[in-house]
């Protein structure tokens, strides 16, 4: 009984039991998928197994030394020296001055490139409210920028300085012929200024467009009054605290009236016309 193979049985159904699997004996047999294999021909197999195994380790070393290699030709070669640089988001500024402002140039090592340097010298530019530089393979820069918003021109004597939608004067750009852009007068005080350019963020492109000049124009009653000319002629007298919320209505309320005859479009309390000659009247009496 002793040199009889030793067995494993596992009951299946009701009482009938298998013979499911048999081990090893001293003889140098094994077992596989419950028949005796012979040592001698599992040897054959594992030396393949080894075989193949040893092939993908030298494929994959193959790889990296490979890689390694181009990766040493990209970095010493004048392939990873930048050759393009191209910008994006740009509708006034140039792109050669934002080029220049971000200090990156055409023959600098890819390497050598700093992208949060150059985004923080972009940053420096009043102009510009954000920026984004990326490298795109194997040797192009690309610049992506957001502009501030010109809201309109602070007249300064016979020049005209833009004014920013964050309310910041740009003195280096004075021009003396300003763009269609409403043009302020009187705005000395930087609290009243920015409360204006605030209002007019608030109001659609369209409106502000048609927006010709805005006058400071306080008044004992209200510090904040403000006198607005319009392209279409008609005049507009406001408060800042509400100007930009009935301004919005400015359209439907110029819809009804006469074109032909201008006049003051009163916005302080409440909103009401009163033609010019109307005014005149009431002035004379």
């Amino acid at each position: 009984m002793r040199r009889m193979f030793p067995y494993i049985l596992k009951k299946v159904n009701k009482g009938n039991m298998l013979l499911v699997a048999v081990q090893q004996q001293q003889g140098g047999n094994g077992v596989e998928n419950g028949k005796i294999v012979s040592l001698e021909d599992r040897i054959p197999r594992l030396k393949e197994y080894r075989k193949k195994k040893a092939n993908r380790r030298l494929i994959f070393l193959l790889f990296l030394f490979f890689l390694l290699v181009l990766s040493m030709v990209y970095f010493l070669s004048p392939i990873s020296h930048i050759k393009e640089i191209t910008v994006s988001g740009n509708h006034v500024l140039k792109t050669k001055d934002i080029i220049k402002w971000s200090a990156i140039e055409n023959g600098m090592s890819i390497w050598e490139l700093n992208k949060d340097d150059a985004e923080n010298r972009l940053k420096k530019i009043p102009e510009i409210k954000s920026s984004a530089v990326s490298v795109q393979f194997p040797n192009r820069v690309h610049i992506r920028i957001k502009e501030m918003k010109q809201i309109g021109y602070l007249a300064d004597g016979d020049i005209f300085k833009p004014v920013l939608e964050n309310g910041r004067v740009i003195k280096e750009k004075a021009v003396k012929i300003p763009k269609q852009a409403p043009i302020l007068f009187d705005f000395k005080k930087d609290v009243i200024l920015k409360e204006m350019v605030k209002s007019l963020n608030e109001l659609p492109v369209e409106i502000v467009n048609s927006i010709s000049e805005i006058h400071y124009t306080p008044k004992k009653t209200d510090p904040y009054h403000i006198t607005l000319y319009m392209n279409d002629g008609y005049e507009v007298r406001a408060t800042l605290g509400t100007f930009s919320k009935k301004m919005m209505y400015y359209p439907s309320i110029v819809s009804q009236l006469d074109p032909k005859v201008k006049g003051v479009i009163d916005l302080e309390v409440g909103s009401f016309f009163q033609s010019y000659k109307e005014e005149e009247k009431q002035k004379n009496r």
